[in-house]
């Protein structure tokens, strides 16, 4: 097959979910992307400019089987404006997150033409991929709720529509290779969340303020996405916890990224919201023990048949039952036990997700779409 895939907003979980499955698929792919830069902008305009575009490769005799596109495209405009060729392309709308529930400090702040645009892409959409089974409950509960505020004409009936023809695809990572022998030293902790209020740092650091008056050994390595503004907590913790740091601040490079992961003990999330939680995946499959709250889309990735109702590395999400499972991990390496060997089941459960095993299961969604 040949698949043309559209990606505004080409960075992040979006660039590396397209170039991940292409690079393991089997079919050959044209991806059209732009820089991850002013994501407003870009559903704003990416339909125009990806039309133009499509048009003159058309034109140069260039066709494809099917389209891939992210929710950053206002899928329904691209249809309309892309020829009738193009736009009768059996497509598929994959969402990474949502304009709807996607977090935000204060409501108010919220441009609800964005959800729209989801709304509608998932409309134009022959079939609609949400990341989670999480993702796409919480998206229609609340497109459902949306809609019901309209004054009149209530399109209510189009969160049935895109139920019908909603499907769950979870994201790709690397394969991770097997560590090695652990290097001594005190525990080492990871947290490489984005360094938004969202990931709720409050808690990690609160926790970790626990821990420390415990008496307990560790280090930490803190490489989440920093932005232009982040949580003043993060500049108070680097003073606070000087003495225990390992790493500081965004990884630039791939092999760093790896290197933190292929070295931390635990993994640990506090966050509030979460789609997925690519970086707990990649963390987990790199050989740490995950420390996870159960909520979100965790229970639902990490938890297995039962939901993880036993499962020890979930956490009832306060710090201080955070504090408790870290302080149980420092017992466990000062009684010679391995951390690493207690999560091998899970992370042999989690290898479905690496490229290798996830890329033909795509493939074969897409062929799929593509011979109705």
């Amino acid at each position: 097959m040949q698949i043309l895939a559209l990606e505004p907003y080409y960075g992040g979980s979006h660039k590396a979910f397209l170039n991940g499955w292409s690079k393991a698929s089997r079919h050959d792919w044209t991806i059209l992307s732009l820089p991850p830069y002013k994501w407003k902008w870009r559903m704003r305009h990416a339909a125009l400019t990806f039309a133009d575009d499509v048009s003159r490769r058309t034109a140069r005799g260039q066709h494809w089987d099917a389209l891939f596109c992210s929710d950053m495209l206002n899928l329904a405009e691209f249809r309309g404006l892309a020829g009738s060729v193009t736009g009768a392309l059996p497509t598929v709308c994959y969402f990474h997150e949502n304009q709807l529930t996607y977090p935000v400090r204060f409501e108010k702040e919220r441009d609800y033409q964005f959800a729209m645009t989801n709304m509608t892409s998932a409309l134009a959409a022959d079939a609609v991929w949400f990341n989670s089974a999480f993702h796409r409950d919480s998206f229609l509960a609340a497109l459902d709720g949306f809609l019901r505020r309209m004054p009149d004409h209530q399109p209510t009936d189009a969160v049935e529509r895109i139920r019908r023809k909603a499907q769950v695809h979870p994201p790709g990572v690397s394969p991770w290779p097997e560590r090695g022998e652990r290097q001594p030293g005190p525990l080492r902790l990871l947290w490489a969340a984005r360094w938004e209020h969202d990931k709720n740092p409050e808690d990690f650091f609160t926790g970790l303020r626990m821990l420390k008056a415990r008496g307990a050994a560790f280090r930490i390595s803190v490489i989440g996405e920093q932005f232009r503004e982040s949580p003043e907590v993060f500049a108070q913790a680097r003073i606070e916890f000087a003495d225990h740091i390992d790493r500081w601040g965004y990884q630039e490079h791939r092999i760093h990224y790896a290197d933190a992961l292929g070295q931390a003990d635990v993994f640990v999330s506090t966050a509030n919201h979460e789609f997925f939680g690519l970086s707990a995946i990649e963390a987990t499959r790199a050989g740490a023990y995950p420390l996870l709250p159960k909520r979100l889309a965790y229970p639902e990735i990490f938890g297995g048949p039962d939901g993880g109702a036993s499962a020890p590395f979930f956490y009832d999400g306060t710090p201080e039952a955070l504090a408790g499972k870290l302080a149980e991990a420092v017992q466990t390496l000062a009684q010679g036990m391995s951390l690493y060997n207690r999560s091998r089941d899970l992370r042999q459960r989690l290898k479905c997700l690496e490229w290798p095993a996830l890329a033909p299961r795509l493939d074969d969604a897409m062929e799929q779409l593509a011979e109705r």
